[in-house]
């Protein structure tokens, strides 16, 4: 009887449908959306602008963002991230050094924070990996 119990209280919390266990999962809310200013949206780095284009083209791969359109010439990378198109532009500071930065395509600075932050630190971890 001791285990009976159990295992009839076990199937009484069971919902009686699957309609009732869909309705029973929780959701968590979306991320927060932060108004982000275009000084923490550029970064200056210590590696060519060739190199810091292909860093950059594999950190928008890493983080599972969309490639929409690149051109290596113009150093220039329009990606998708959570609905939003953003451009990821690379320039030459000088012979040493190269900037990116990482600007929405709606010109609207209301996103969440970690498309930037992780882009960076992305980079930021494979400075010294060869290409």
């Amino acid at each position: 009887m001791k285990r009976i119990l159990p295992i009839l209280f076990m199937f009484l919390m069971l919902p009686v449908n699957a309609e009732e266990a869909v309705q029973v999962q929780v959701q968590t809310p979306a991320a927060p959306i932060q108004k982000i200013t275009f000084k923490n949206c550029t970064k200056i780095f210590e590696v060519s602008q060739e190199k810091l284009f292909y860093l950059t083209l594999s950190a928008i791969s890493a983080n599972k963002f969309n490639i929409d359109e690149m051109q290596t010439a113009g150093g220039y990378i329009i990606f998708s991230a959570n609905k939003n198109k953003y451009l990821a532009t690379v320039s030459s500071v000088d012979n040493a050094n190269s900037i990116l930065k990482i600007t929405p395509c709606n010109n609207t600075y209301n996103f969440h924070p970690g498309i930037v932050t992780n882009t960076f630190k992305y980079i930021d971890l494979n400075l010294a990996v060869k290409i």
